[in-house]
């Protein structure tokens, strides 16, 4: 019996299509329903029609500057509701936003700019920007007047044209442009009931910031799309106080990545009357976060697995919980395969045996490709599988148990990170000969991206090394530990093993 797992053929979207209207599809009947609270001392609502009045109004801004579809709008703004109003503006538009995180240097953010040639750069206050500028700047305040424009039409065509684009790590070191096309958020129906178990009279609460992508997908484009309530706290709300406003808001389903569950248990949780279940993704959420979770609430957490270039499509849902120690199921509508890795022509390996985890190239939620990149998107081709680099083995009821990645990518708080990138940055330090990185376990629920590195002359004070580092690299990529040994492991072909380096760490071999 092979590997392979089909939840059978799920429905195409319409042939006129657009994905901005699709998630704002409920403003009409649904108009006066709340769509957003932003959770502070000063709670901000948004009504439905207010949230699409507002989208339609950028996007016709945005038209009103000269933009034409097809464009691509560079945004650079921080943790606020301007995030995913301009994201869902450009795509009402036809236009094509590159959503980045707020945390990249100015040196990162150059190069990203590069690889998609933005016509405009949506810019928030004292965020980095590429320099040179390669094109005009729209300010905060500016996004702000667009959206009391007169409302454009959406734009509809072709569910298969680029809708949107973000960066992912790439293994070579180099961030990828991940280019989606609209029929992406059509997709998201399989997470809504093979993960979320999403309905119209949920209030789904999401820890993240605006700015991150999980958050945009699954704490708002989702409960949107439903006609459900999205429950957002204000920045810097910290994780202890996201219990009090779970039970007081009357959460129904809450999400985050796996530290934050973990964060929020030093503090005394209240009772959650009204919440269901959690939701986890971004990296591995731990056995024992999710056990003290269950104890502490009496809820479970379903967890999804996935990437930049799929979302998720691997979890447990609620009817269908994951069994122990595996990911999940894939979702309804998934087409999944587990891959062997002895050669190109290789297909799938038998149930309970190791390869490469693989999505069919007829998911409707599969990226179209890396941006300016055809050889890499081919490379992640074999056949009709695209493989994503995950060592997995798949039980004969289809439950996928994750080996780990099949290369070196770390994950920082839900972002994947290339060792490489961070590996160049650290190698430019004066007193740094040689570097390599890999995350590592420093208890049994965290883990942290760890620099072993060969000293020019003597070891190197790690705060020089922290310092070199943030003045390089977005914060989440920058090691925690910085350990100086005498010589990195390789192997026959010269290539560093810094798996090696990670057990030597975790066995207690090596300290900062």
């Amino acid at each position: 019996m092979l590997a392979v797992f089909d939840q059978g053929t799920f429905a195409p979207p319409p042939a006129d299509f657009n994905m901005a209207a699709h998630v704002l599809r409920h403003a009409d009947d649904m108009g006066d329903k709340i769509a957003l609270s932003i959770l502070g001392a000063a709670n901000e609502h948004w009504t439905y029609t207010q949230l699409a009045r507002a989208v339609r109004g950028i996007a016709s801004g945005l038209l009103a500057r000269g933009l034409t579809p097809g464009d691509h709008v560079l945004m650079r703004l921080g943790n606020t509701v301007d995030f995913p109003l301009a994201f869902l503006g450009c795509i009402a538009a036809g236009l094509v936003p590159v959503p980045t995180s707020s945390q990249l240097t100015e040196p990162e953010i150059t190069k990203m700019s590069a690889l998609v040639s933005p016509v405009l750069i949506i810019a928030g206050d004292g965020i980095a920007l590429p320099d040179p500028l390669p094109c005009d700047t729209l300010s905060s305040t500016e996004l702000h007047a667009m959206a009391d424009h007169p409302p454009a039409p959406f734009a509809m065509g072709n569910p298969n044209r680029p809708a949107y684009i973000i960066f992912t790590s790439g293994t070579s070191g180099g961030a990828r442009a991940v280019t989606h096309a609209h029929r992406a958020i059509w997709a998201r129906q399989m997470m809504h009931q093979g993960w979320c178990g999403l309905k119209r009279q949920d209030r789904l609460m999401h820890a993240g910031a605006f700015n991150w992508t999980y958050t945009l997908g699954t704490g708002l484009m989702d409960p949107w799309t439903v006609g459900a309530t999205a429950l957002i706290p204000a920045p810097g709300t910290p994780a202890q106080a996201l219990g009090d406003l779970i039970a007081t808001q009357g959460a129904t389903i809450f999400a985050a990545a796996p530290g934050v569950f973990r964060q929020m248990m030093k503090a005394t949780l209240p009772a959650f009357p009204a919440l269901r279940h959690g939701l986890s993704a971004g990296e591995k959420l731990p056995a024992t976060t999710r056990d003290h979770w269950q104890q502490a609430t009496g809820t479970p957490i379903h967890e999804a697995f996935g990437m930049s270039e799929c979302s998720t499509f691997v979890s447990g849902a609620p009817d269908h919980p994951a069994p122990q120690g595996t990911l999940g199921y894939p979702q309804p509508g998934r087409r999944i395969a587990v891959i062997g890795d002895d050669g190109p022509d290789d297909g799938p390996v038998a149930i309970d045996q190791p390869g490469i985890l693989a999505v069919s190239n007829r998911d409707p939620g599969l990226m179209l490709g890396y941006h300016g990149a055809a050889e890499d998107t081919a490379s992640k081709f074999q056949g009709e599988w695209f493989l994503t680099g995950d060592t997995v083995s798949m039980g004969a009821d289809g439950a996928i148990s994750y080996l780990g990645r099949g290369d070196d990518m770390m994950n920082a708080g839900g972002f994947r990170v290339s060792p490489i990138e961070v590996e160049a940055a650290m190698t430019a330090h004066p007193g740094v000969h040689e570097a390599a990185c890999a995350e590592v376990g420093v208890k049994a629920d965290a883990s942290i991206i760890a620099c072993f590195y060969v000293a020019e002359n003597r070891p190197v004070d790690p705060d020089s090394l922290s310092s070199h580092a943030h003045a390089s690299l977005a914060h989440y990529k920058c090691p925690r530990q910085f350990i100086s040994i005498d010589t990195l492991p390789r192997g026959a072909n010269n290539k560093i093993l810094r798996r090696q380096l990670r057990d030597a760490f975790e066995a207690g071999q090596y300290s900062s």
